[in-house]
């Protein structure tokens, strides 16, 4: 399934993603309508004074499904992407559990800056909350923006993980890494594909991770692959 198609902003809209969730893992805790907005309100009233960025450090790179004005990229500190949340929907199973990335403490990260306009703030953010708060996964906040020379230029939100949550996975083995990137697969996709686009997402804009390419690499040779994609 190609999912920059299946996961657009109608599906979202549409209540797709609980859906999905509900079908492929029913065990899985969803947060109730209540409870995310609860959480959305929060953050809001949380908001740093200036303009609204959003900080994509994966998916949200190349898919982002949320309307914005301006985009950039941007360096934050304190927080590194890294697959450490299991999923057993969307990008695995309950056979064959997948991983995506979350942004764990500690060193920096350099991903993609999203401006989003006040008037259409909350609803686009309520859009990106039934995308990535479905289960709870994630810690909202706010984190600063710098540019290539380190200057801050605005205050984003971004999706930390939530390290008390049943997804959180830290720390696993590189092996184990590699070996559910490289098997397992879910209505969305493969975690790989996931891997993959997140690579070449972060190319195409300019952003250097060797260490994401590497991982890319190593997956790829363990699907009998040979590394990278062209």
């Amino acid at each position: 399934m190609d999912d920059e198609h299946f996961l657009s902003r109608a599906f979202i809209e549409a209540g797709g993603i609980e859906t999905l969730v509900a079908q492929d893992a029913p065990e899985m805790k969803i947060l109730t309508e209540a409870e995310r907005a609860e959480t959305l309100r929060t953050t809001l009233d949380a908001r740093p004074p200036g303009a609204a960025w959003l900080f994509g450090y994966g998916s949200l790179i190349w898919n982002p499904t949320i309307r914005s004005v301006e985009r950039r990229t941007a360096r934050i500190e304190g927080w590194h992407r890294a697959f450490c949340l299991v999923t057993r929907a969307g990008r695995g199973s309950k056979e064959h559990p997948g991983l995506v990335l979350g942004l764990e403490e500690g060193g920096s990260c350099t991903g993609m800056a999203l401006r989003i306009e006040d008037d259409v703030l909350e609803y686009e953010l309520s859009l990106l909350w039934r995308r990535e708060m479905l289960t709870g996964a994630y810690v909202p906040r706010w984190v600063d923006l710098l540019d290539d020379q380190g200057v801050r230029f605005g205050s984003a939100v971004t999706f930390t993980v939530n390290v008390l949550g049943e997804q959180y996975a830290g720390h696993l083995a590189r092996s184990t890494v590699i070996e559910s990137l490289a098997t397992a697969t879910g209505t969305l996709g493969s975690a790989a594909d996931y891997l993959f686009r997140t690579c070449d997402g972060l190319r195409m804009y300019g952003i250097p991770d060797a260490e994401l390419d590497q991982l890319a690499a190593e997956v790829g040779a363990a699907q009998g692959q040979d590394g990278l994609r062209s």
